[in-house]
């Protein structure tokens, strides 16, 4: 008996095996296009939450709006577990508050899987700008007509009010100009049709690199291990211009608890994995994850209350 059962077991196991093949894929929205930093970090994430779920992730870039574009589709989705979203500080939070119209309820409308980390963000100019730091960025930007131009991956990123916010900080006018994500305004800022740009690090690390783009300072308190001799805001006497970009992942609304638990240990797991972690931290995210969804949740919460009192401080608005 115990002969005939072990049998059983080895010729189950196969039969296991093609249906972990043939497990439906996932669906990542990521809601910005192809090249910027929530892609960079989208696409190191899939790789291994795909092999410890033993289920195909693909990438899905909706980009537009600021990210509202690419949340309404996972709002819109099935809550079966198969349609996820890369949230972001400015993409899920900051967007809503900003524009007159969500096609979606994001306080309610999504159901929180897990914090990843964040990355510090970035304030870098073309090098036609003769600024090394935000005092002279301000010196130059004041008075000026046309005003600075300020390029941002869509309207109510976390670019687009950390623009607002050093505008208002350093006493200019700024002209933000939105595109359908970073890579598409860094192209511009690059070619010196657009004179500044914020973001996470690792896109703008090539062309620093190459003497095409020019970092000026950290938006925080805390320097970045990818960037170390670049000093902060706070360093240079502006501690009001403070902003990280944060990244993590949503459901629809309704997906059932067991599902976004097993999504959950997936991502922390692969957090926990020494290669991903290093690979995240070289593209400037400083990892930090969320002991349940229901932390992310919370987290979620008062970070709507943050942005909130800033966006109405500074009259954000989506034009």
């Amino acid at each position: 008996m115990i002969a005939r059962r072990a049998t059983l077991g080895l010729l189950a196991l196969p039969a296991v095996a093609r249906a972990q093949g043939q497990a439906r894929p996932i669906r990542l929205i990521i809601p910005f296009t192809a090249g910027g930093s929530n892609d960079i970090v989208g696409r190191i994430l899939v790789e291994g939450m795909s092999a410890r779920l033993g289920q195909p992730i693909v990438i899905e870039n909706r980009g537009g709006a600021g990210g509202i574009l690419g949340n309404d589709v996972v709002a819109k989705a099935a809550p079966d577990g198969l349609t996820i979203l890369l949230a972001g500080s400015g993409s899920f939070v900051i967007s809503s508050l900003v524009h007159p119209r969500v096609p979606n309820d994001v306080a309610n409308g999504f159901a929180p899987i897990g914090l990843l980390g964040a990355a510090p963000n970035v304030i870098a100019v073309h090098p036609s700008v003769p600024a090394r730091n935000l005092s002279e960025l301000g010196a130059f930007a004041r008075g000026r007509n046309p005003p600075l131009t300020f390029g941002t991956p869509g309207a109510g990123t976390t670019a687009h009010a950390l623009g607002a916010m050093i505008a208002l900080t350093l006493g200019f006018e700024i002209d933000h100009i939105h595109y359908r994500g970073t890579a598409p305004a860094l192209t511009d800022v690059v070619a010196g049709r657009v004179q500044m740009i914020t973001n996470a690090a690792a896109p703008f690390l090539p062309f620093l690199s190459a003497g095409t783009l020019r970092a000026i300072a950290i938006a925080g308190r805390q320097r970045a291990s990818i960037l170390p001799e670049l000093s902060t805001s706070f360093e240079q006497g502006f501690p009001q211009i403070d902003s990280a970009t944060w990244y993590g992942l949503v459901a629809p609304a309704g997906t059932p608890a067991e599902a976004t638990a097993r999504l959950h240990a997936a991502m922390n797991a692969t957090l926990a994995d020494p290669v991903v972690r290093s690979r995240l931290t070289e593209n400037g995210v400083e990892l930090e994850t969320s002991p349940t969804p229901a932390d992310f949740g919370r987290f979620l919460t008062t970070e709507r209350e943050r942005w909130g009192a800033i966006v109405q401080r500074a009259n954000l608005r989506a034009e």
